[in-house]
């Protein structure tokens, strides 16, 4: 077994070392990921060509089945593959939801035509995906979404309102959950479908928060169609969908946010100093003997660091079991309250060592990552909200986890 291990690294060293363009070396852990899509936005010139070099091997979902494209990689082969990318300093070839959440979903839940028809178009990075589930008066309280819709021969005809919904200016197809009965309990007449953004009966309208940017939007629905075959499960049963993937999406956020790329243990995505908090601290508050001057802020420092990565191997064992065939439970909602707090402290960290340098908004005497601080750090206060604020997610884990009593 060992010995299989050690050919499948090398298989894999070798095939990047001779394949990886090497104009993306030393572009790994940006803000900027490829997304693909129809047309796709690329963060670099071989952003695209190095995300189609990846899905001819299935090595955009190393551990997805052969028979949809996927790698077929195990845990342990699928961590060989992450480690050679970092050691290369090359960037995962694709992310968006589409790998980590309509994709799981589909794999748990879709027919085995659902499956083909849409797994391997979200392996090759040609469609580009978003979620509709949040609506005006249904976000925490989300089993009491209106946004209609009824059956018109082989289609569903859509009616209503979602908010909230990340990059849906910039999405091909939606997952979304709609209302197709209303004389049931409100979870019980519930359905998940897909639907195709490129119509006439569909309009995005971003919306812009404090930070001056937002990647969420507004999407509005008049008598927008999505095909019968679409419905993912059982129609009237999509709630017990919609949990399964809320979990994904929950585990997502939280290993996103709480293993940031701008690490407090002096890692950093584009290796720059000027963004390593030890080495900020040095800057912007002095230094003795090397180290940061202020032992308070020494300790502050260390602490987030220890946090950081005691959190990104507890979150890592999670996804092993996953991977495992483990479905997402009620930890899913530790991970996000947790990943969610992880990165408001290192926001207001980095806040505070900047100090005055990190109240500009724009004009002389700031440098780019200072006034990119002020609009991350205002960006992260929204953090405990999407996804499931932290008071809906702190309820789940005390009926599911602690079990207490309502």
């Amino acid at each position: 077994m060992m010995a299989d291990l050690e050919a499948e690294g090398r298989e894999i060293r070798e095939w990047l070392e001779h394949h990886a363009p090497t104009t993306l070396r030393g572009y790994s852990n940006r803000d900027d990921l490829y997304w693909g899509g129809r047309d796709p936005e690329l963060p670099h010139p071989d952003s695209k060509r190095w995300c189609e070099m990846c899905a001819e091997r299935g090595l955009t979902t190393p551990t997805w089945p052969v028979e949809y494209g996927g790698g077929g990689l195990s845990r342990a082969e699928e961590r060989i593959w992450h480690e050679e990318l970092q050691r290369l300093a090359l960037p995962v070839p694709l992310t968006g939801f589409g790998l980590s959440m309509i994709g799981p979903t589909l794999l748990q839940f879709g027919t085995e035509e659902q499956k083909q028809n849409h797994l391997t178009k979200i392996i090759r990075g040609e469609i580009r995906w978003c979620q509709g589930y949040s609506e005006p008066n249904a976000g925490s309280d989300l089993a009491s979404l209106q946004t209609a819709a009824i059956l018109d021969d082989d289609e569903y005809v859509i009616n209503g309102q979602k908010i909230w919904t990340s990059y849906g200016n910039k999405a091909d197809w939606m997952f979304a959950l709609v209302r197709t009965d209303t004389n049931v309990k409100k979870q019980q007449g519930i359905t998940f479908i897909l639907l195709d953004m490129d119509q006439p009966g569909v309009t995005v309208r971003p919306i812009r928060l404090i930070s001056g940017s937002s990647p969420f939007c507004e999407v509005f629905f008049t008598d927008a169609r999505a095909k019968a075959r679409n419905v993912i499960g059982d129609v009237n049963d999509g709630w017990t969908v919609a949990k399964a993937l809320l979990g994904h999406e929950r585990n997502m956020i939280g290993s996103l946010f709480g293993g940031s790329r701008r690490s407090a243990g002096g890692q950093t995505g584009d290796k720059s100093p000027k963004h390593a908090l030890a080495d900020m601290a040095k800057t912007y508050m002095g230094e003795r003997d090397g180290e940061v001057s202020d032992p308070v802020l020494r300790d502050r420092i260390t602490q987030l660091s220890m946090d950081e990565m005691c959190f990104k191997l507890t979150v890592q064992r999670n996804a092993d079991n996953i991977k495992a065939g483990h479905r997402p439970g009620p930890e899913s909602s530790l991970f996000k309250v947790y990943g969610t707090e992880l990165n408001q402290r290192r926001e207001e960290l980095m806040l505070s060592i900047r100090g005055p340098q990190s109240l500009g908004w724009d004009g002389e005497g700031f440098d780019e990552s200072e006034l990119t601080q002020t609009r991350t750090w205002l960006r992260s206060r929204g953090n405990s909200i999407e996804g499931g604020t932290s008071e809906i997610q702190l309820n789940i884990i005390a009926k599911r986890v602690l079990q207490l009593p309502d």
